[in-house]
C-alpha cells in the first residue's frame, strides 16, 4: 500500500528538479556567497583581538541581542563574530527559500490544476508531495555541505571543521524545518496565498518571539525554532543538540503533512474558508475592489506583523537606555550630538530594517497583478469595460497606500512601546518623521515594480534582488565599511538618517519624482505590450 502511495516519487523528483534547475542553484549560490564573504571581510576589518573586543562592546546591548541573538562576547573571535552577526539572518532567509519552493510545488500546482493532471497518471497519492520535499531537502543538504566545507576552506584559525559543519547544518536544518511547516500548511490552507501567508507568519512569529525572550527570559526562547540556531553556539561550544532537535521536528512535520495529504480531498483544505456572498457589492465589482479583496488577508496579516515588529524593537529601548548609562565604553563609542540622546542614535539603524521590511508588502501587492496575468485571469477583466490603465492603477493605488500603512504602523508600534519603556518617553513626531522619511524610497521600489510589469514582465521578480541588495548594503554597510556609492545605488541610501543627521527635503522630493517617472513609464509600457495568454 505504501509503495502505491509513493509510486514514481523518484521520477517526479527529477521532474521538479528540472523545473527548478535555475531557481534552486540561484538560492544556494546566493546564500553561500553571502556566507563566505562575511568572515573574509571580518578578517580584514577586525584583524586584532582588540578591534574584535571593541565590536563586541557595540553588540552588547539588548537591541542588538534582539536583532542577532545572544553570543559569548567574551570570546569574540572571527568565527563567533560571523555566527553571531550572520547565522540567524541567513537561517531566516533559508527558511524563506523553503517556504517559497515547497508552496510552488504543492498548493500552487494543485491550485493551477497541474496536480490533478499528474494524478491522472500512474503516480502515488503522496508521490508529488514527497518529491517536492525530496528536492527541497536535497537543496538544504547541499547548502549545508557547501557552506560547511566552504567556511572551513577559508583557513581562518577560529573556524574549525566542526564549527563550520555545524554552521552549515544550522542553515540546512532551518530550511528543512520550514519546508515541513509549509508542507503542513499546504494541506491546511486551500490556496497558495494562504500557505505562504501562514508559513511566513510562523517565520516572523518565531523571530519576534526569540527576540523578546532572548532579552527577557532566555529559557522561554527554546520555544522558538529560530532560537535553536543561536543556541547551537557555533564556533564556541559547538552544541549539536538544537540542530538534532530541529531535524527531528522537521521529520515530524513531514509525517504530519503526509498524513493530512492522505486523508483530504484534492482542492480542499482543513482550515475553513467562508463561501462568498451571492451578489457582489458595487465596490467589489470594480477592479480596485476585486484587487483589494484578493489581498485583504495578506494586508491585514502584514499590518499586524509590522506593528508587532515596531513594538518589539520599542520594548527594548528602555533596557538600552539603562545599558548606556552604565557602560563607559558605549558612551565613548557613541558620542551623543547636541539634542540627540544615545537611544535616538539607534533609531536610524532600526528604521532601515523596519522600512525594508515594510517595503515587502507593497511590492508584493504590486506584483500580484503579474501573478494574475500569468494565471490568465486579467484577460477576463480586460474583456469587459475595464481599461489597462484603470486595472494597473488599481493595484498601484493599493500598493502606495499599503506602503504608507505598513511604515506608519511600524512607527506607531515602535513609539507606543518605546515611550512606555524609555524614561521621559519618545517624541511621536521624531519617530513618525524618521519613519516617513523612508516612504519616498519605498515609492521608488513600487515605481520600479510598475516599470518591470510594463516593459519587462518576465523579470518582475528581479525587484526582490534589488530589495535584498538594499538590505545588504545598508544593514551591513557600516560593518563592512562599504564605499558611499555602493549605498547610493539603493534609494534607501539617499534618505537622511533622522534624527542623527540634519533633515533635508530635497533628496526625498527627488526620490518621489524618480518614482513617478518609473511608474508613468510602466503605465505606458503596460498599455502597449501584449498580455500573456
Amino acid at each position: 500500500m505504501a509503495g502505491n502511495h509513493l509510486a514514481k516519487t523518484a521520477y517526479l523528483s527529477k521532474f521538479i528538479f528540472r523545473l527548478d534547475r535555475l531557481r534552486v542553484p540561484i538560492w544556494v549560490v546566493a546564500l553561500t556567497f553571502f556566507t563566505i564573504i562575511v568572515p573574509t571581510a571580518f578578517k580584514g576589518l577586525y584583524s586584532s583581538q582588540q578591534e574584535r573586543d571593541a565590536m563586541a562592546q557595540t553588540m552588547a546591548n539588548p537591541a542588538m541581542t534582539a536583532m542577532t541573538g545572544p553570543a559569548d562576547l567574551s570570546n569574540y573571535t572571527i568565527g563567533v563574530m560571523t555566527a553571531h552577526q550572520m547565522l540567524l539572518m541567513t537561517a531566516a532567509v533559508t527558511g524563506l527559500m523553503s517556504i517559497l519552493l515547497v508552496t510552488r510545488h504543492t498548493r500552487a500546482d494543485e491550485e493551477d490544476g497541474r496536480l490533478e493532471l499528474l494524478r491522472s497518471l500512474p503516480v502515488g497519492r503522496l508521490s508529488y508531495l514527497n518529491a517536492s520535499l525530496l528536492v527541497v531537502s536535497a537543496a538544504c543538504i547541499i547548502l549545508a555541505l557547501i557552506n560547511g566545507f566552504g567556511l572551513y576552506a577559508l583557513g581562518i584559525e577560529s573556524m574549525d571543521l566542526e564549527g563550520s559543519l555545524l554552521y552549515g547544518a544550522a542553515l540546512g536544518s532551518t530550511g528543512l524545518f520550514f519546508a515541513g511547516v509549509t508542507a503542513v500548511f499546504a494541506q491546511a490552507s486551500d490556496s497558495s496565498r494562504g500557505t505562504i501567508g501562514y508559513s511566513i507568519a510562523i517565520l516572523l512569529i518565531s523571530y519576534l518571539f526569540r527576540a523578546i525572550t532572548d532579552i527577557s527570559n532566555e529559557s522561554l526562547s527554546w520555544l522558538s525554532p529560530l532560537a535553536w540556531v543561536t543556541k547551537a553556539e557555533v564556533y564556541d561550544s559547538n552544541n549539536w543538540w538544537p540542530i538534532v532537535l530541529m531535524i527531528a521536528a522537521a521529520l515530524v512535520l513531514f509525517a504530519v503533512a503526509n498524513y493530512l495529504n492522505a486523508i483530504r480531498d484534492l482542492d480542499r483544505g482543513f482550515l475553513p474558508s467562508r463561501p462568498g456572498k451571492k451578489y457582489a457589492s458595487r465596490f467589489l465589482q470594480s477592479p480596485i475592489g476585486l484587487a483589494l479583496r484578493l489581498q485583504r488577508t495578506g494586508i491585514i496579516s502584514w499590518a499586524i506583523g509590522m506593528f508587532v515588529l515596531g513594538a518589539s524593537y520599542g520594548s527594548v529601548l528602555g533596557d538600552l537606555e539603562s545599558f548606556f548609562s552604565d557602560n563607559e565604553a558605549m558612551k565613548q563609542l557613541l558620542k551623543p550630538t547636541e539634542g540627540v540622546t544615545l537611544v535616538e542614535q539607534f533609531i536610524p539603524m532600526l528604521m532601515i530594517v523596519i522600512s525594508l521590511m515594510a517595503t515587502i508588502p507593497p511590492v508584493m501587492a504590486m506584483n500580484k497583478l503579474r501573478g494574475e496575468e500569468k494565471k490568465e485571469r486579467i484577460v477576463h477583466l480586460l474583456s469587459r469595460a475595464v481599461s489597462r490603465t484603470k486595472l494597473l492603477g488599481s493595484y498601484f493605488v493599493i500598493s502606495v497606500i499599503n506602503g504608507f500603512l505598513m511604515i506608519s504602523l511600524a512607527a506607531l508600534g515602535l513609539w507606543s512601546a518605546g515611550t512606555a519603556a524609555v524614561e521621559g518617553g519618545l517624541s511621536f513626531g521624531m519617530i513618525f518623521g524618521a519613519a516617513l522619511s523612508y516612504y519616498p524610497a519605498m515609492l521608488v521600489m513600487i515605481g520600479l515594480s510598475v516599470f518591470l510589469i510594463g516593459f519587462l514582465p518576465k523579470f518582475t521578480s528581479f525587484i526582490w534582488l534589488y530589495v535584498l541588495y538594499s538590505f545588504i548594503v545598508l544593514y551591513l554597510g557600516g560593518l563592512f565599511q562599504f564605499s558611499d556609492w555602493i549605498g547610493s545605488i539603493s534609494p534607501f541610501g539617499h534618505v537622511p538618517q533622522a534624527p542623527v543627521e540634519e533633515f533635508s527635503i530635497i533628496p526625498l522630493l527627488l526620490l518621489c519624482l524618480f518614482a513617478g517617472v518609473l511608474a508613468a513609464a510602466g503605465f505606458i509600457g503596460f498599455n502597449k505590450r501584449d498580455i500573456d495568454l
